[in-house]
């Protein structure tokens, strides 16, 4: 009776270590290219009121080809705001809106990914300017090509909820902030991810 009871459990706790010792799927591994990117914003007002930062580095890490496992992390120097003006760059770096001399960066750090439609994606994660983190979302849109891909979309958020209650004078401002992304994304290694549409 241990005979034939023997020979099967080996069987399966063969099983199981071969399971346990097979390799994992490799996952894509993929890089963001901020020469060929770009983090703009814009506010509506009464004088145009947009930019772009020229300094930050940004993400995108992935454990398997599934978007969902995803991150996309964002880190922006925000003295590096350019509008084009400097009288509107020097009242943005101030303590009444990014108060880049007590916090330095922006970022946002996804901690969810769901598909919206296809090749369309709600990033929801953690934003943060001065020193204030709140969740938002970042709608996406992805799109693959022969060795990577591209990355747009936007943000919007209330200014106010950061404490960014101050105008500029001689300007009138919107309280809604919009974010737009346009990152190109190469692959290093690893499988494509799986857009499904």
């Amino acid at each position: 009776m241990k005979r034939r009871l023997t020979v099967p459990m080996f069987l399966i706790l063969s099983g199981i270590a071969a399971w346990a010792q097979a390799p994992a799927k490799a996952a894509p591994v993929f890089a963001i290219t901020p020469n060929d990117s770009s983090v703009k914003f814009s506010v509506k007002a009464s004088v145009a009121l947009e930019g772009v930062f020229d300094k930050w580095d940004a993400t995108m890490t992935c454990t398997s080809t599934d978007p969902a496992t995803c991150v996309l992390d964002l880190k922006v120097q925000a003295d590096s705001v350019n509008s084009g003006s400097g009288m509107k760059d020097g009242k943005l770096k101030s303590k009444d809106f990014f108060n880049v001399k007590e916090d330095p960066f922006i970022t946002f750090k996804s901690n969810k990914v769901a598909q919206s439609g296809p090749g369309a994606y709600d990033v929801v994660g953690t934003f943060t300017i001065r020193g204030e983190s709140k969740p938002e979302t970042l709608k996406l849109t992805a799109t693959r090509g022969a060795e990577g891909g591209e990355i747009k979309g936007q943000m919007a958020f209330d200014r106010k909820d950061y404490g960014m209650t101050s105008g500029i004078p001689f300007i009138k401002i919107a309280d809604r902030v919009e974010v737009n992304v346009d990152l190109k994304v190469k692959r290093l290694s690893g499988p494509a991810l799986d857009l499904k549409q």
